[in-house]
């Protein structure tokens, strides 16, 4: 018989009487590996790549997700990212590159640099205009997925506010995790949700294992300079569920509101979310 952690205990004790599991302070948690999206520090990583990733491991990150590759072959990105220490946990990279015959070069690319994680950062409008269209999308995905499983990678995308805003009587982020299967990642973008007025938490529990990647990005519109703990967001219940049925596997930090310099708001954005995971 396996023996239960103090948190799996209090879940399943919550679970039997039929209410929410409450987290206690000081229970250990499931480390999850924190990266984050460069596009958060685009200014200093196009300007000097080599120093902002070695600026990015001291602060602790464990991992870099690329969108864009800094006119750098595949070779020339996994060898810094080596020397650095730092794995990439995802590309965000255009549905255009996972299809046809793009699919097999961006494999290819991604295969050298290590990644195993091909992120649409948004969808093209006509792939998400009716839910006509994004039952085609899903079936698009669910066909790249199909490909990329065999090689251990995997396919999804990033959602943004129109993902969690009714179309057609429906919410367009689960009519397409509805048909897709579970080899699709949805990279939720925590933030946006929270702005669209959806429920993170409930939408992992929906859909387990897809939550594969998750961006950890705060909101709030009572001010314009704040990072992850620092808004709207209630972040325990959020990492409850991505260790307990989100399947994640990374933290991906994103820090867009252009209100800190250089890197500064992706290191005081791991400082805090450090906090709330201790």
């Amino acid at each position: 018989m396996s023996h239960l952690s103090r948190r799996e205990l209090l879940c399943a004790v919550a679970a039997s009487i039929g209410v929410a599991p409450v987290v206690v302070r000081g229970a250990a948690r499931k480390k999850i590996p924190i990266g984050v999206q460069l596009y958060s520090v685009g200014g200093p990583a196009t300007a000097d790549l080599p120093g902002t990733l070695a600026a990015i491991r001291k602060m602790g990150y464990d991992g870099v997700e690329f969108a864009g590759y800094y006119n750098k072959t595949a070779k020339e990105l996994r060898q810094l990212l080596d020397d650095n220490g730092l794995k990439a946990c995802g590309t965000h990279t255009g549905l255009n590159t996972m299809t046809g015959g793009q699919l097999e070069p961006t494999i290819e690319f991604n295969q050298i640099l290590g990644n195993r994680f091909l992120i649409a950062p948004s969808l093209p409008k006509p792939n998400i205009a009716t839910l006509d269209a994004w039952a085609k999308t899903a079936e698009t995905f669910n066909e790249i997925a199909a490909k990329l499983k065999p090689l251990g990678m995997a396919a999804g995308f990033h959602n943004h506010l129109v993902e969690f805003q009714p179309l057609e009587g429906q919410i367009p982020a689960e009519y397409f995790c509805a048909r897709t299967s579970r080899d699709v990642i949805f990279q939720l973008d925590v933030g946006h949700a929270v702005h669209a007025g959806a429920d993170p938490v409930a939408f992992i529990r929906k859909f387990p294992g897809r939550s594969r990647s998750v961006h950890i990005k705060e909101w709030t519109a009572a001010n314009k300079a704040y990072v992850v703990g620092e808004g709207d967001v209630n972040w325990p219940p959020v990492f409850d569920a991505c260790e307990s049925v989100g399947a994640t596997e990374w933290y991906v930090i994103e820090e867009e509101t252009r209100a800190f310099q250089g890197v500064e708001g992706i290191e005081k954005s791991i400082q805090s979310l450090r906090r709330l995971l201790a």
